[in-house]
């Protein structure tokens, strides 16, 4: 993952209503959930929540599908793992990956 990539999607999950937005679309699965029902679960208005879906989509966080009159909006579990992995790839590079664990 490119730092300018792993930024604006650390940048959407900064705002305070997108990231409960993203943890609630990642505690609903892959069944995801209708931005409805979305919308009822955080008490956010309609407009809001299509303004922060869109600003998480861009960044491939969220995607959407619609079922009939219903949009269901899901998590992209796998942009997440690929942005937790950019985070932690050098963990402890400078100073070895040693069994930080106590003998206690």
């Amino acid at each position: 993952m490119k730092i300018d990539d792993a930024a604006q999607r650390l940048e959407a999950l900064g705002n305070t209503t997108r990231l409960k937005i993203y943890r609630a679309l990642i505690r609903a699965g892959h069944a995801g959930m209708p931005a409805g029902k979305l919308s009822e679960k955080l008490k956010v208005g309609a407009s809001t929540m299509s303004y922060h879906l869109k600003e998480l989509m861009a960044v491939g966080l969220v995607s959407q599908r619609r079922e009939g009159v219903t949009l269901f909006c899901y998590a992209e579990y796998d942009t997440m793992q690929d942005l937790v992995d950019f985070l932690v790839a050098e963990c402890c590079a400078e100073e070895g990956c040693a069994d930080t664990k106590s003998a206690a």
